[in-house]
């Protein structure tokens, strides 16, 4: 029994809280998984798991077994890497985490250019706008949007950006186009559940909150893109939500001498553990990418 693999192994058991859920990370079978844990085990002569008809739990020697565990396959991960120098690249898998439209436009694309540069690497990219659990999904790391909602988080700001009122030519020719956020009231609003139905701005000292309406309010990023595009209504989005759009005038910003609080995207790492090398390098990856990306037919741009 390779003495590092089953303890990753038992990381991962006790991370997903299943046999199965490990298999899967592990990309192996659930029946492998749960026969390293058991001659890992035997090898030390006492339980680490406790099973019931829901999940497993690590007992009390388990738990300490974990942490040390742990900390071993990330010292392990770490001198590789510096054994092998920076210039040698990166290898394993890195999980990634990410909002879906945010991710297809902004991350994705880019992907090619970071694999070129680490050809040992492999990325698994969850696409998810929840707030999913990092430990147990084994997620090295997350990218975030707005205001972070677990003050305890282990998180780097890596990038802000802009957002505006957008609407397609359509629309704006049936229901004209608002001059004053108070305009708003007689228009649709296409609502996103996690911005609200109250949208605030700013021009020099002034500040205006509208309650907007709108028989339309959905829980994800793609829905607001398929519902403004299809001419239902005005909304609020970032600006990168509708990077081609506005770039060829398919929507149009309205308002735009009127600003948005901006929002903040972060790069959010599991809590209780050093990030990867894996990890910070993508996140440094992300923030250059960002910050050197041209969007000369963007006024505002996505991030500055």
């Amino acid at each position: 029994m390779d003495r590092l693999q089953a303890m990753a192994a038992f990381v991962r058991v006790v991370e997903t809280g299943s046999f199965s859920g490990a298999a899967r990370q592990l990309g192996v079978g659930q029946p492998a998984v749960s026969k390293t844990i058991a001659q890992l085990e035997d090898r030390l002569q006492v339980r680490l798991l406790v099973r019931s008809t829901h999940a497993l739990a690590p007992t009390d020697a388990g738990l300490r077994f974990y942490e040390r565990a742990k900390g071993a396959i990330r010292d392990v991960d770490e001198a590789e890497l510096e054994a092998r120098g920076a210039g040698a690249g990166l290898s394993g898998l890195l999980r990634i985490s990410a909002a879906t439209t945010f991710a297809r436009l902004m991350i994705v694309p880019h992907l090619p250019d970071f694999l070129a540069r680490h050809p040992s690497l492999d990325i698994d990219v969850i696409l998810d706008d929840r707030v999913i659990d990092l430990m147990s999904e084994g997620i090295d790391i997350a990218l975030r949007l707005g205001a972070l909602a677990d003050s305890t988080a282990v998180a780097r700001k890596i990038a802000s950006g802009g957002r505006s009122v957008v609407a397609t030519p359509a629309y704006l020719a049936r229901a004209g186009a608002p001059r004053a956020p108070a305009d708003l009231v007689h228009h649709h609003a296409v609502v996103y559940s996690q911005l609200g139905d109250t949208w605030i701005f700013r021009q020099a000292d002034t500040e205006v909150a509208v309650a907007v309406r709108g028989r339309l309010r959905v829980s994800a990023a793609e829905g607001i893109r398929a519902a403004v595009l299809a001419d239902m209504g005005l909304a609020v989005a970032s600006d990168w939500m509708f990077a081609p759009e506005l770039a060829t005038g398919a929507v149009q910003r309205v308002l735009p001498e009127w600003r948005l609080p901006p929002i903040d995207l972060w790069a959010v790492f599991p809590t209780g553990r050093l990030a990867s090398a894996k990890a910070r390098a993508f996140a440094d990856f992300v923030e250059d990418t960002l910050g050197v990306m041209s969007y000369s037919a963007m006024p505002t741009g996505p991030f500055r």
